[in-house]
């Protein structure tokens, strides 16, 4: 089997040698030329036998994604299988999957888990799509995906968009969990009680509940940054704990762990928040709370209400 690969940043040149360790011949292309097999998208399709070619995107979502298969579209032929590994939004998918077809060209979206890890480790896969063309790229799948059986590393979980689906629920959990951790180790932090947080959180994993690779990696990272003191508090989100919130408010599904949980990143980038301004403010207004001037670190200012709210 040969495939392509398009796109060969952190995650896709690391995808890229763990499908060659399997046997399988890989072509890369990318924009940078030192890392690309090829000069261009033309000579990366030109390289693959055509009727049998398998290509693999693995690029930004969104507009970079929409570009790349509408030029495949046009330069693949009837019989081949465009495969989209980046984290695209799962309303994305049909239309590529209708614009691909007219050209008689299958289309897998593959939900990919694993991060810089992968190489190590495998990627957690979930593809929606046609069963025969899934099954045709199953050494693929099978290359990348974590030793040990396969129904608990990849999964067929639908027809197109189902993995792009299954991948940004996969996310939104992620947020949850990721905050619910920071939070306690805030809190152990904050207090004096407990005199070795990084060991508490350590030992935290074997036999606990809580335990998990998360916080495997939250020690790890504690461990090379004691007080977390060398980064910055800033949080981006990808995009796909939005879409999962949206998609929860859309069908009435509550939830509020996974919404806080994209909130919170919200208010990391904030150096100051309006809005708790405005709660400030009204404490004053209502009940004669005292307030911190602005720009200070010092105690607050203004006359003591007779009772709190």
């Amino acid at each position: 089997m040969h495939i392509g690969l398009v796109g060969l940043g952190k995650m896709g040149a690391n995808m890229r040698q763990r499908i060659r360790a399997a046997g399988i011949e890989v072509t890369g292309y990318d924009r940078n030329p030192d890392v690309t097999d090829v000069p261009s998208l033309d000579a990366l399709v030109a390289a693959l036998p055509e009727g049998e070619r398998i290509i693999w995107v693995m690029v930004p979502s969104g507009e970079i994604t929409n570009a790349v298969i509408t030029a495949l579209s046009v330069q693949m032929s009837p019989g081949d299988v465009v495969i989209d590994g980046g984290n695209s939004y799962y309303q994305d998918d049909i239309p590529h999957a209708q614009l691909l077809a007219s050209h008689g060209i299958q289309f897998i979206d593959a939900g990919v888990s694993g991060g810089v890890w992968g190489l190590a480790n495998g990627y957690g896969l979930m593809v929606g799509g046609d069963a025969e063309t899934v099954a045709r790229v199953m050494p693929v799948f099978d290359a990348l995906r974590p030793e040990g059986p396969r129904d608990e590393g990849f999964v067929h979980a639908g027809t197109v968009g189902a993995g792009h689906f299954a991948k940004m629920v996969h996310n939104g959990i992620e947020y949850g969990l990721m905050q619910a951790y920071a939070e306690g180790y805030e809190l152990l932090a904050a207090k004096d009680l407990v005199t070795d947080v990084h060991g508490t959180m350590r030992a935290w994993q074997r036999g606990t509940v809580v335990r998990s690779w998360l916080l495997e990696l939250l020690v790890k990272a504690l461990e090379q940054d004691p007080g977390l003191g060398e980064i910055d508090d800033w949080v981006e989100d990808s995009g796909e704990g939005r879409w999962t919130v949206d998609e929860a408010i859309d069908l009435a599904v509550p939830a509020p762990v996974i919404s806080a949980s994209l909130f919170a990143r919200f208010a990391s980038r904030q150096e100051e928040s309006p809005a708790m301004k405005a709660v400030a403010a009204l404490r004053q207004q209502f009940g004669g709370h005292a307030v911190k001037p602005a720009g200070t670190t010092g105690p607050v200012t203004g006359t003591p209400p007779a009772q709190s709210v």
